[in-house]
């Protein structure tokens, strides 16, 4: 990947939408009946020609944070997509003595990294905070932590549906993937919208930590913090520029900017880095999900573990029933299963993952029919095997298949402890301290957010090609 100050190429994107898949936000083009030619040059360059011969360059496609899906509808790996202040020149600027600077570190991100080098995720966080203090970086945190309250806020909204005790319809749809979230904004508005949830994402409640929270504890304004994380897709870029999570009074946002698995091995390559012999330093216990024996723990499932922990709270919490060992059914493969709790022989709560959007798309479906779903829960992810496989990940090198790294990155990933949220003394804390415990009138304020739909424009791709 090309080096840049102020945006971001996007390249092989192939895990989203199918290519044939329509721009949400495309370009007007007057004439929809008109056959197009089109050469590309060696250098790039795209050329029009018109029936008489004669041809034109086109302009490359510029589109703004707003406007983009980051979905591959329009990416391929032979075009790029400006973003503006999202990439790492951007992030080695802003490391200004000035600031306090704090990277949070997702743990699917730490398990791509740790493949490439293979070395362990603990040890690859170490030597993550080696590297990111060698750059000026003061706190490096651990997104693992900020997924408990996902996690415990998730939970207890999907009760309260259940329960309607909430005035928001069933299925509720995860809402921690922003190309989920995006896609839905932009392609199906109001019907969809009301039953994603509400609980912002991982990477958003830790921006809401470090700019509220931390911020106070270091007795300074969130304007003299620089945040930033590492996440395993480029729609987190997308996510941290949402107007929601812009502080109008201090100017600046909750999460300054988002760096990928692959634009770290950028800048560790770009620094001449033997990041395999790098010392591991001591791990930042503030916010970072640490055992006391010094061991990183975390939850079951790659893509956050929302259905195994709701399908588990909800159980308890409705039925009174501890479920120890989950059972999957496949639906349509390994991308779509399902989970099923019955209670006198009867089925009380089903759940299903979607992972891709052709998983996505039927269900969606179902929903703008009206049609009545059997699922009351889904995690929903627009990756095909969810975040381990996001298309922010490090790319597998020669003479190694796609699927063989990321058996690897999975394995990794999995060799974390399995902890509950509710035995994390520190959440609760926080949530005593801050928010007033779960689901409370302060967490709904601060770990909550809202959904805008978007104006999709004529379909420009009914030319011939």
């Amino acid at each position: 990947m090309s080096q840049f100050s102020s945006g971001l190429k996007l390249s092989g994107l192939d895990d989203y939408i199918q290519p044939s898949q329509a721009c949400i936000k495309p370009e007007i083009i007057q004439s929809t009946n008109k056959r197009a030619k089109i050469d590309v040059r060696n250098d790039g360059t795209y050329i029009e020609y018109e029936d008489d011969g004669t041809g034109k360059i086109l302009e490359s496609a510029k589109i703004s944070l707003t406007d983009c899906l980051a979905c591959s509808g329009c990416i391929t790996s032979a075009e790029s997509v400006l973003i503006t202040s999202q990439g790492v020149q951007e992030f080695l600027d802003n490391i200004k003595p000035e600031r306090t600077v704090v990277v949070s570190i997702s743990p699917q991100s730490r398990a791509s990294i740790a493949a490439r080098f293979k070395l362990t995720s603990l040890q690859t966080h170490k030597k993550l905070i080696t590297l990111f203090k060698s750059l000026g970086v003061h706190y490096i945190f651990d997104t693992s932590f900020s997924r408990h309250f996902s996690l415990m806020e998730s939970a207890a909204e999907f009760v309260a549906r259940y329960r309607k005790t909430l005035d928001a319809p069933l299925p509720m749809l995860a809402s921690a993937c922003p190309g989920w979230v995006c896609y839905a904004e932009k392609t199906h508005g109001d019907f969809v919208l009301p039953y994603i949830s509400s609980t912002k994402s991982p990477q958003q409640i830790m921006g809401t930590i470090v700019k509220n929270y931390f911020a106070k504890q270091l007795n300074i304004t969130p304007d003299k913090i620089y945040h930033a994380s590492v996440m395993p897709c480029y729609d987190k870029k997308l996510e941290a520029s949402r107007e929601d999570f812009y502080n109008d009074i201090y100017k600046t946002r909750d999460v300054d900017l988002v760096l990928t698995s692959g634009e770290i091995l950028d800048i560790i390559n770009q620094k001449n880095i033997d990041f395999k012999t790098l010392e591991e330093s001591p791990l930042d216990k503030l916010f970072t999900n640490i055992t006391d024996e010094g061991q990183l723990f975390g939850v079951s499932g790659g893509s956050g573990g929302y259905i195994e922990y709701i399908f588990r709270y909800a159980a308890k919490e409705l039925f009174g029933v501890t479920v120890d060992k989950l059972e999957y059914k496949n639906v349509r493969g390994t991308d779509h299963q399902s989970l099923t709790l019955e209670v006198d022989g009867k089925p009380v709560l089903q759940f299903a993952t979607a992972y891709g959007f052709k998983h996505i798309q039927n269900f969606v479906r179902n929903i703008k029919q009206k049609k009545q779903s059997p699922f009351h829960f889904i995690e929903v992810m627009a990756c095909p095997s969810g975040c381990l496989n996001g298309g922010g990940q490090i790319k597998q090198q020669e003479g190694e298949s796609s699927k063989e790294l990321l058996k690897r990155v999975e394995d990794i990933y999995n060799e974390q402890i399995l902890q509950n949220p509710e035995q994390d003394f520190r959440v609760k804390e926080l949530y005593n301290l801050w928010f007033n415990g779960p689901f409370s009138a302060d967490s709904k304020t601060h770990l909550h957010t809202q959904y805008h739909g978007r104006e999709k424009l004529t379909n420009p791709l009914a030319i011939k090609w």
